[in-house]
């Protein structure tokens, strides 16, 4: 019997006339990278927001890990680990004071926290930086200490929107290396990318969001093989998608957000 981690049924949310996301319906295996792929104002970032309790649905459900995302948000919190696109750490502080400032914030144990900063800077080789200012660290050096930040109160579910953008090819394979390792340690993780390589080569299943509607869920090899022999993930994206700039589409979305 498959165990889902995530569950979504008819997944809504509108701001006003606009319709962010359109009745959206969907399973995240336990233990898989799931990919959640679409352009610029597609609807993605709404769903992720409601999956994490950051934003309530105007109608349908969702669960993850058996729990409701609107009735139970205390015990998704505890559950889940956000990464977002804007690494969130404060430059003023240390790299371990951070992460002593966030694990408190988590109500993990002070000795016991300090055991898991330990380990998680030696596994994402930030040890020697661990007394450096955040605000000197590099683009690359921040990611990988926001990775740490998240591993610390060990969630089962990890959301990760855009881990490697920005980042050069060295610190993209490592990253991408310790969410393949992650996901091993039995963790769900949820990705979101523009980058179809990385959402290809990391992703066990994805699903095509666009104008707040689910164009597409399945493995990648079964949604290229419906477009030809030697078609890519970046035709299946397109064939959705379409070639459309989506400038536009882009306002619209994040202009009742702001009004929120």
């Amino acid at each position: 019997m498959v165990e889902y981690a995530i569950i979504a049924d008819k997944l809504t949310k509108k701001f006003g006339d606009f319709v962010a996301d359109n009745a959206i319906s969907l399973k995240v295996k336990k233990g898989e990278i799931f990919g959640i792929l679409g352009p610029n104002g597609a609807g993605k970032t709404t769903l992720i927001s409601m999956l994490t309790t950051l934003l309530k649905p105007t109608s349908g459900s969702a669960k993850l890990m058996g729990k409701d995302v609107i009735k139970d948000q205390l015990a998704v919190r505890k559950m889940i680990g956000v990464i977002t696109e804007k690494v969130t750490m404060y430059p003023p502080l240390t790299a371990e004071e951070n992460l002593m400032f966030f694990g408190r914030l988590y109500g993990i144990e002070k000795a016991e926290l300090k055991k898991r900063i330990t380990a998680g800077l030696e596994e994402f080789q930030l040890t020697k930086f661990r007394n450096r200012q955040v605000g000197t660290f590099s683009l690359g050096m921040k990611r990988r200490l926001d990775i740490v930040r998240v591993l610390l109160n060990d969630p089962q579910v990890f959301f990760l929107d855009e881990p490697t953008v920005g980042l050069d090819p060295i610190t993209v394979a490592f990253i991408k290396k310790r969410i393949k390792e992650i996901n091993k340690r039995g963790k769900t993780i949820i990705l979101t990318t523009h980058i179809m390589q990385d959402a290809d080569e990391l992703s066990d299943r994805v699903a095509l969001i666009d104008h707040g509607n689910l164009m597409a869920c399945d493995v990648q090899s079964k949604l290229k093989r419906k477009l030809g022999k030697h078609a890519t993930l970046e035709d299946v994206f397109i064939h959705y998608a379409g070639e459309q700039l989506r400038d536009e589409t882009q306002k619209m979305e994040m202009a009742p957000r702001r009004g929120m």
